[in-house]
C-alpha cells in the first residue's frame, strides 16, 4: 500500500484551534520551542511516548478490572496488564450502527499504536476503546453509508425507542436481519461483513453489537472496549459525578470563564454553556429517559441552589441520594464524561477527533479542579484511502487524489469536460478570454484617466462582459459533458469515493466498507501508519 502524506492545510473544514494545536505539535516533533504564552499551553498536555509514565495517575480498582474482564471475555492477557498495573490509552465513539464510520477504525488504530509506542520505550500501556453508549440522539446512530456500483447506499434501522433512551440499550429486533442481508451484498463476501453479521443480531443490544463487533476486528491488537453505562462504572466514578453535584456552581463559573478566554483568542467553544446548564444527565427511573440535569444557582432561600429535570425539581440532597443508591442514573455529559473516564481508568492519553480535540480545552479546567492533572489528548489518524478504480480515473484524467477532498460533482464535471475538449476549441477559447481581458484592462484604465465616475462605469460593464466570457466557457464545457457521458459518471465515481457528500470520506462511508475494499492486512498498516505523532491526512493508496 502506498502513502502519501498531506498537510492538515489542505483538509477541508478543520476548526482553528485543532489546527493551532496541531502547528505546536508539530514545530515540537521539528525541535521547535512552542509558544510557551499561548493559551494553548495552558490548555492541553502534552504526551511523549517516550516519557509517558505519570506517578499522578491512580491504579485501576477491582471493580473495574473484574467489569473489562467479563466484557473482554478473548482478552485474559490485556486484562491481566492492567492487574500488573500499566497505563491505558483510550479512544471511544458512540455505538452507531454496524460499526460506524472509517474514522472509529481510525481512532482505536491510533490508541493502539500510541499504546505500543509508549511500551516499546518501556513504560508498558494498553489500549482501550471507550463505548459512548449513554448517549440518546438516536437520529445520530442509526444509519450507515455503504458505496456501490451505483452510488451511496444509506442502511437505517427503522425501530426508534419511543423515549429519549440511552442508545445503547437498544434491544435489537428482527428488523436487524434485512439490514445485515444488504450491508453483505453491499460488501460482498469479505471478514469484515463476516464479523458484522456475527455482531448484529437480534436479541443484543446496539452496544453490546458495537462491542462486539470492533472486539473481533481488533483481536489481535490485543483492544480492550468498555462499555461504562452500569452499575459497576458508575459506582467506581462516583466520585467525579459527586464532585460536578456539589461543586456545580464552581464548576459552572470555570467554564464559562474559560469559554471567555477562548473567544478573547479567536476561538469558539465547542461545546455551548448556557446559564443553567450542567454538566450531569439523570436517567428517568420509570421511562429509561435521559434528561439534562438544569441548575438553579445557590441564593440566600437556597443555599444548595436546584436541580430541574424536564418537570422534576431536586434538590442536591435527593441527587445525592440517588447517586449513592442507583448510580447508574447519573450520567455524564459530554465534557465530564472524560475526566469520569480518566477516574475509572488508568489513562495516559486519549485520542480524539477534531471536535474532541476542540472541547478538550474546555474540559482542561475540569481536570484541573476534579483531577489536580491534565489528560493530553492526541488527533487520531486521519486518512482517505483510494481504491484501484478510483486510483485509476484519476490517472485517466490526470487528476490528484487530494484536490478531490471536498470536491463537487458540478464542478469537478465542468472541468473534466473542459479538458476534454479538442484542442481547437480550447485555442480559440483562450485566445478570445485573453483578447478580450487585455482590451478591456486598456480601455477602462484609459476611461478612467478621463474621469472617474466613467472609470467605474466602465469597471462594472467590464466585468458584466468577463462573465458572459466565462459563461461561454462553460457552455462549451457542458456540451462536451453532454457529448461524452462517461466523463459524467467517472467525475461521479471519484467524489463518491474520495468525497462522499461533499466530506471527508472517512466521516461518510462505512469503516466495514473500508476494510472490505482493503483487505486483511489494512488494519496492520493503517496501526503502523498511526504510530507517528505528525498530524496531518494520508492517502492511502490500494
Amino acid at each position: 500500500m502506498k502513502t502519501e502524506f498531506l498537510s492538515l492545510a489542505e483538509v477541508p473544514g478543520m476548526q482553528r484551534i485543532f489546527l493551532d494545536l496541531c502547528q505546536r505539535r508539530e514545530q515540537s516533533l521539528q525541535g521547535g520551542v512552542a509558544d510557551a504564552g499561548s493559551p494553548l499551553a495552558r490548555m492541553y498536555g502534552e504526551w511523549d511516548p517516550a516519557k509517558a509514565q505519570s506517578s499522578a495517575i491512580q491504579p485501576i480498582s477491582q471493580a473495574m478490572l473484574q467489569l473489562l474482564a467479563e466484557q473482554n471475555p478473548g482478552q485474559p492477557a490485556a486484562v491481566e496488564r492492567l492487574r500488573a498495573g500499566v497505563r491505558t490509552v483510550v479512544t471511544g465513539q458512540q455505538v452507531v450502527l454496524f460499526g460506524g464510520q472509517a474514522m472509529i477504525l481510525y481512532k482505536a488504530a491510533t490508541a493502539i499504536a500510541q499504546a505500543a509506542a509508549a511500551s516499546a520505550h518501556g513504560f508498558p500501556h494498553q489500549p482501550v476503546f471507550w463505548l459512548a453508549s449513554e448517549d440518546h440522539d438516536f437520529a445520530e446512530i442509526d444509519h450507515l453509508v455503504f458505496p456501490d456500483r451505483r452510488g451511496l447506499a444509506t442502511l437505517r434501522y427503522e425501530s426508534a425507542p419511543a423515549e429519549a433512551v440511552p442508545v445503547g440499550r437498544l434491544v435489537l429486533t428482527e428488523a436487524i436481519e434485512p439490514l445485515v442481508e444488504q450491508a453483505q451484498t453491499l460488501l460482498g463476501w469479505s471478514e469484515a461483513a463476516e464479523h458484522l453479521a456475527a455482531a448484529y443480531r437480534p436479541g443484543v443490544t446496539l452496544a453490546e453489537a458495537f462491542r462486539s463487533f470492533y472486539a473481533r476486528i481488533f483481536a489481535r491488537f490485543g483492544l480492550l472496549t468498555l462499555d461504562p453505562a452500569g452499575r459497576q462504572a458508575h459506582r467506581a466514578g462516583a466520585p467525579v459525578l459527586r464532585a460536578a453535584i456539589e461543586r456545580a456552581d464552581e464548576l459552572h463559573a470555570a467554564l464559562l470563564e474559560r469559554n471567555r478566554e477562548l473567544e478573547a483568542a479567536g476561538y469558539h467553544a465547542q461545546v455551548a454553556v448556557g446559564d443553567r446548564s450542567s454538566l450531569l444527565f439523570l436517567i428517568d427511573g420509570s421511562t429509561g429517559a435521559r434528561v439534562a440535569l438544569r441548575r438553579t444557582a445557590a441564593t440566600a432561600a437556597q443555599p444548595e441552589g436546584a436541580w430541574h429535570a424536564g418537570k422534576t425539581s431536586l434538590s442536591t440532597g435527593e441527587l445525592l441520594g440517588i447517586l449513592d443508591s442507583e448510580p447508574e442514573r447519573i450520567s455524564p455529559s459530554a465534557l465530564l464524561r472524560p475526566v469520569f473516564q480518566d477516574w475509572i481508568l488508568p489513562n495516559a492519553a486519549y485520542v480524539g477527533g477534531p471536535a474532541e480535540v476542540a472541547y478538550f480545552a474546555q474540559t482542561a479546567v475540569l481536570y484541573e479542579r476534579i483531577l489536580g492533572r491534565l489528560t493530553p489528548v492526541l488527533p487520531r489518524f486521519s486518512a482517505t484511502v483510494v481504491d484501484a478504480t478510483t486510483a485509476a480515473l484519476l490517472a485517466r484524467y490526470d487528476q490528484s487524489a487530494e484536490r478531490m477532498l471536498g470536491a463537487e460533482v458540478d464542478s469537478l464535471q465542468q472541468r473534466l469536460a473542459a479538458r476534454a475538449m479538442p484542442v481547437e476549441t480550447k485555442q480559440m477559447l483562450a485566445s478570445a478570454g485573453n483578447a478580450l481581458d487585455g482590451e478591456l484592462t486598456a480601455l477602462t484604465a484609459h476611461l478612467a484617466a478621463m474621469d472617474a465616475n466613467l472609470g467605474r462605469a466602465a469597471l462594472v460593464s467590464a466585468s458584466k462582459m468577463r462573465y458572459q466570457m466565462n459563461r461561454l466557457r462553460r457552455m462549451a464545457a457542458h456540451f462536451q459533458l453532454q457529448r461524452e457521458s462517461s466523463i459524467a459518471r467517472d467525475a461521479e465515481a471519484m467524489v463518491r469515493m474520495l468525497s462522499p457528500r461533499q466530506a471527508m470520506q472517512e466521516r461518510v462511508l462505512a469503516a466495514a466498507s473500508v476494510l472490505s475494499l482493503a483487505g486483511v492486512d489494512f488494519l496492520e498498516q493503517v496501526v503502523q501508519a498511526a504510530g507517528s505523532l505528525q498530524p496531518g491526512h494520508t492517502l492511502l493508496w490500494l
